[in-house]
């Protein structure tokens, strides 16, 4: 019994006043769950703001559960974490994160009355000019943000640099698209005259001509960039970025001036650079594809070093402009890609005239003589034996991957974890690193894929989530991607292999056909070379799991079936959709014959 005058309060009531109490003795008070990632994040975020909290886990005290009871009671939520900052509930993990960008969160930091506790410069900056870089901070600035990017360019050691706007605009897709099709051109040519087009005149290439008129409209596009970032009130400096602690960064311009600027968060869209073979000679004599799309001279003989993508698209357009080009590469074509596809690539490659070194690594590289080209003698030895072989070329381009241009940011004083083989850095599916505060997109992020397009649509759903109260994310699968070779590769899916991995034999069907685009049949070139194939699930109503395609336009056909299998499509709608004749595309829709029948799929016709 109570003592006499007192009346036992209830249980409940009790427990009530107790969690009033830690609330209101807490600047910042979380009731939360040992184990829980979610209370670990919020956790963290008031970590990496230097700001002192009190967390009551109710996995570790026996009336846990009363008390998730009371806090439903008192604000509509059982779950954890449950936060309140300086008496005023703010909700579970998504709502203190979309506080913090909101800035509510650092005003209630303050002394309750609206005061923030800093007041940063901006309240996002981005480090990197490319294409995710750009798309974010246009997207952040149209939700009403303060921006500021920053994009500077480490020049190469030949000392090409360039301007606004990362690899794709200014040494990838853009400028490789537009040599790919020089080539092409070329081929027209050749195939004219059996068309009845009838011409004297010596038709040759003037590499000054394609490149000044290439460059000139890359310059275009960096000014457009700029403009861009000006109508949408974004502040531009070009300047290397490093942090020099929690939420600052020094800004570095060319003349080696320092700012410095503070931000709420960060997004890092620095991107890749192409790497070096680490050989005696490689930087001094060589170049990459950093260089080659400004080259003010033609390269001449090249040997072209690498089974990447960039690689064979490198040396594919050079053999189309009429030069001498050989490939050197170490072990297979086309990493990561489907195999019977990467070969085919590579079979038409040798047939219209490049060669191809196969298991041997260059040891060396040395000038013989100066010139625009000049000559240079390469000693290469094989990856299988002691054997070494020499040649002389004009230009030796090496494309055997790039690295992550995160070296040299400061990341390590703001704690933001990154993997030391490569360079690149891990994120959560929101693209979220280790620190709360600081964010990643594109080249750099670990695991995800290294395309355009991607870094574009993960930087514009990031601003969104940030600041414009989305919570939809960046779907990196069934990416359609195409390999600009002389017979363009398009591909959207998983690889023969992978799927074989993932499923097994048994669970899969392959089907495939040879066919010859109508437009090759005059010219009489080129049949049973052009190749596609579907790889379906059998075990999920024969959907379609992988799509490859070998010919002309392949990147154009890819983009239309890419969202068919977004869609989901399978193999009996695709029997049940109307071609359109004549075309090449059209194969996918009348596809019969799979690879376990072993029936032949060779074409006599269009």
């Amino acid at each position: 019994m109570p003592p006499p005058g007192q009346v036992r309060m209830p249980d409940k009531d009790a427990l009530k006043l107790r969690v009033r109490g830690l609330i209101d003795a807490h600047r910042i008070m979380i009731f939360s769950k040992s184990y829980c990632p979610f209370c670990r994040k919020v956790k963290d975020l008031f970590q990496s703001l230097g700001v002192e909290y009190s967390a009551l886990e109710l996995d570790k005290i026996d009336d846990g559960s009363s008390i998730q009871e009371v806090l439903l009671e008192l604000t509509g939520q059982r779950t954890v974490p449950n936060v309140f900052v300086n008496g005023t509930h703010v909700g579970g993990c998504d709502q203190t994160f979309q506080a913090y960008h909101s800035g509510l969160l650092q005003k209630l930091l303050g002394d309750g009355k609206g005061e923030e506790t800093e007041a940063y410069d901006y309240d996002l900056i981005v480090i990197g000019g490319g294409s995710g870089g750009l798309a974010c901070s246009k997207e952040a600035a149209t939700l009403g943000k303060k921006v500021l990017v920053l994009d500077y360019v480490v020049p190469t050691p030949l000392g090409t640099t360039w301007g606004l706007g990362g690899t794709c605009v200014n040494v990838g897709c853009i400028p490789k698209k537009l040599m790919h099709q020089t080539a092409l051109l070329g081929q027209a040519l050749q195939d004219s005259r059996k068309f009845g087009w009838e011409y004297d005149q010596q038709v040759k290439h003037n590499w000054e001509t394609m490149v000044e008129a290439i460059q000139n409209y890359i310059g275009s596009l960096n000014w457009g960039y700029r403009v861009a970032l000006r109508e949408k009130s974004v502040t531009y400096l070009n300047a290397y970025g490093e942090f020099i602690g929690p939420h600052k960064i020094k800004a570095i311009n060319r003349k080696g001036q320092e700012t410095f600027y503070t931000a709420q968060t960060f997004v890092l869209a620095t991107g890749e650079r192409p790497r070096y073979l680490g050989i005696p000679g490689d930087k001094e004599n060589c170049i990459t594809s950093d260089d080659l799309f400004s080259l003010p001279y033609c390269p001449g003989k090249t040997l072209v070093v690498g089974a990447s993508y960039v690689a064979l698209e490198c040396a594919g357009f050079l053999a189309g402009l009429g030069l001498d080009v050989t490939v050197m590469v170490r072990s297979i074509l086309l990493r990561g890609f489907d195999q019977e596809m990467a070969e085919r690539v590579g079979a038409h490659m040798e047939t219209h005239g490049v060669k191809f070194i196969r298991k041997f690594v260059p040891v060396e590289v040395t000038k013989l003589e100066e010139g625009m080209p000049g000559k240079l003698k390469v000693i290469a030895k094989s990856t299988e034996g002691s054997q070494r072989i020499e040649g002389e070329y004009n230009t030796v381009l090496i494309a055997i991957g790039r690295d992550a241009c995160t070296g040299n940011l400061g990341l390590e004083k703001i704690g933001v974890n990154v993997n030391e083989k490569n360079g690149k850095i891990p994120a959560n599916d929101e693209e979220q690193t280790s620190v709360p505060y600081v964010y990643a997109i594109g080249d750099i992020l670990e695991g995800k894929l290294e395309l355009t397009p991607v870094a574009i649509q993960a930087g514009k759903l990031l601003a969104r989530r940030l600041y414009g109260g989305s919570s939809i994310k960046c779907d990196y699968v069934n990416v359609p991607t195409t390999v600009f070779t002389p017979l363009e590769y398009g591909c959207c899916g998983l690889p023969e292999e992978r799927a074989i991995e993932q499923l097994g034999q048994e669970n899969i069907e392959v089907y495939h056909n040879l066919f010859w685009p109508l437009e090759w049949t005059i010219p009489n070139r080129d049949n049973n070379t052009c190749y596609a194939k579907i790889i379906c699930n059998k075990l999920d109503n024969n959907r379609v799991i992988g799509f490859h395609v070998l010919g002309p336009n392949a990147g154009e056909i890819t983009q239309g079936f890419g969202a068919a299998i977004k869609c989901g499509i399978t193999k009996e709608l695709l029997d049940d959709t109307i071609g359109i004749h004549p075309t090449c595309a059209e194969v996918f829709t009348t596809m019969e014959i799979t690879k376990a029948s072993g029936r032949d799929i060779s074409q006599s016709g269009c």
